[in-house]
């Protein structure tokens, strides 16, 4: 599969996730969505919830795991912030599941943009969710960086 089709695959994927929010007309009932979809989410698992994968910033406690299995980037979080745990749990599903090449040529950073909910978080709250981002793409770009050193002869 060529990388123009597996980044068909991811944008079709997150337009495939985006698309019911997108129906609901209302901003701050599309964030009350994520929320109520974030409150049934399983916590991360206590192993998970340490310092080393707090995201940095935050005032109140946000954790950020990363993962690359069988070629693929796979990305979980969680906050005792329910609007960040609800935020940042859509864009780890928006990005999970794969190649690092098809997050990086998926564009740049904003791709939850067209659901104009950001602007209801404070601040801080929006920065710890930019970072998250900069994060999952930080991660893919290091996971294609590994992949070409186990595979010299491919530079």
């Amino acid at each position: 599969m060529s990388v123009s089709s597996n980044t068909s695959s991811l944008a079709q994927h997150q337009s495939q996730r985006l698309a019911p929010l997108l129906q609901i007309n209302d901003a701050q009932a599309r964030l009350a969505r994520l929320v109520e979809e974030a409150r049934r989410r399983a916590p991360l698992a206590p192993a998970w919830r340490v310092e080393a994968n707090r995201v940095e910033g935050c005032l109140v406690r946000m954790w950020f795991v990363k993962e690359f299995r069988e070629g693929k980037c796979f990305f979980q979080c969680d906050s005792d912030a329910v609007s960040l745990k609800a935020v940042g749990g859509l864009l780890c599903e928006l990005y999970s599941g794969h190649e690092p090449e098809e997050i990086l040529t998926s564009g740049k950073a904003g791709v939850l943009e067209p659901l104009h909910i950001l602007h209801q978080l404070a601040e801080n709250r929006q920065r710890t969710l930019a970072r998250i981002e900069e994060k999952i793409r930080g991660f893919a770009q290091a996971q294609v960086g590994v992949q070409a050193s186990a595979c010299p002869g491919t530079r």
